[in-house]
């Protein structure tokens, strides 16, 4: 089975968790024990119900304020698909948390308040999802129980929400409108008759229908994690090249490059967790050994030469901030693109986007969770290509020298 996944948004005290945990009971996927403890719970603060975002509240500063204030990775499957969310907060504080946990989705569920409609932060949250090319869009409308299952607030807020998109000049996705009510798990597992003048599947459903495209880079290259060399009498001579693929696939015999050092080879053999193999595809991790022995270091790069992959040595980027201390023209840091770390200088902050306008604005700096975009040049060639053509090859953090904390995730724009 694939797996989808999903990054869920939405303002604080949305239902985030709570449908999360929903989808994570009507999978069978909380153990005895979890829900045990979970019913527990709930008896102790005096609900009436079970209180299913106690599924996934993992920090007990996070259970007594009653809000999620970091990224937690919630795994689980069905029948037919697995699936990994990444439950980002709420607040607009956290913004550069709702970029991480988003920047890997290949669908956002943004919930809605049925009191309250579309708000500053479903703006913002809106806007993060296009910027980092999220092709699927569930808008989950919750809490009707709260409005009394009425379709004239859920087709209110479709409006407003369609209205909202309408000035959107990102890039054009697919979306999905549904009535739901986490807390009794309306609409989750199967159409509610609450909500019978709702026409379309459930939110399990659709989640396990929703078919993704392809990686649309056909570019194959691997960054280099390690040198194998075991020095053994049996493989005395033995140098393997372990790494992550990618993009694309390599096969034995292949013409391959070397980044950045631009020397060539063959590939003579490919291995597995020890064993031969013929093809090493993307995402899969495996080691390369060539035809010549050539000095590789991690961090570089082996790849196929074609027209789309670049060795770069500037680049422009969207840039969400992520620390107190503001990015100006002129500062350095350092870029680290998986396992490659190369020394950047910031040309120049050229604006920051107005996400309630979905709008760019002339800035010269960026402060904390604001995001923008900037000019870098680097000290030695990137192999990159654009964040919407290749996710892994287009996504990097910046550090910052000093405290060595990262100061900001980047995401290569095409040119």
């Amino acid at each position: 089975m694939d797996i989808l996944k999903i990054v869920t948004a939405g303002s604080v005290d949305d239902g985030k968790s709570t449908l999360i945990g929903q989808l994570l009971y009507v999978t069978n996927s909380l153990k005895e024990d979890q829900l045990e403890n979970i019913k527990a719970k709930s008896n102790a603060k005096g609900y009436d119900y079970i209180d299913l975002s106690l599924a996934t509240d993992g920090l007990l500063t996070e259970r007594e304020q009653g809000i999620t204030i970091d990224v937690s990775n919630i795994y689980f499957s069905s029948e037919h698909r697995r699936f990994v969310i990444a439950d980002s907060p709420g607040h607009i504080e956290y913004t550069r948390n709702m970029v991480t946990g988003a920047s890997n989705a290949d669908v956002a569920i943004i919930l809605i308040d049925a009191r309250k409609g579309v708000i500053e932060q479903t703006r913002r949250h809106y806007f993060i999802t296009q910027l980092l090319g999220i092709r699927h869009i569930v808008i989950t409308i919750n809490k009707m129980d709260l409005v009394d299952f009425d379709e004239t607030v859920y087709n209110t807020i479709k409006t407003n929400f369609e209205q909202l998109n309408a000035g959107n000049s990102l890039s054009k996705t697919n979306h999905y409108f549904l009535p739901i009510s986490a807390l009794s798990g309306e609409n989750i597992l199967t159409n509610s008759e609450k909500l019978n003048w709702y026409i379309g599947p459930s939110l399990l459903p659709l989640l396990e229908t929703i078919q993704l495209a392809k990686n649309s880079s056909q570019s194959t290259a691997l960054q280099v994690q390690n040198i194998i060399r075991p020095k053994t009498h049996q493989l005395h001579d033995y140098r393997g090249i372990s790494g992550k693929v990618k993009s694309g696939h390599f096969h034995l015999g292949d013409q391959v490059q070397i980044s950045p050092s631009g020397r060539s080879s063959i590939i003579q053999s490919i291995e597995k967790y020890g064993h031969p193999i013929s093809e090493l595809k993307e995402g899969e991790n495996g080691t390369i050994l060539l035809k010549d022995d050539l000095d590789i270091n991690r961090g570089d790069s082996i790849f196929i030469p074609d027209n789309s992959l670049q060795e770069i040595k500037s680049l422009e980027a969207t840039i969400c901030w992520m620390q107190n201390d503001t990015i100006r023209n002129g500062q350095k840091y350092w870029l680290q693109q998986g396992s490659n770390r190369v020394l950047a200088k910031v040309q120049k902050v050229s604006s920051r986007f107005n996400t309630n306008l979905f709008e760019s604005e002339a800035s010269d700096s960026l402060g904390l969770n604001d995001i923008g975009e900037v000019e870098l040049i680097l000290n030695k060639p990137l192999l990159a290509l654009p964040y919407i053509v290749n996710k892994a090859l287009g996504a990097f953090i910046l550090i910052d020298q000093n405290s060595n904390n990262t100061a900001g995730v980047g995401f290569i724009k095409e040119n």
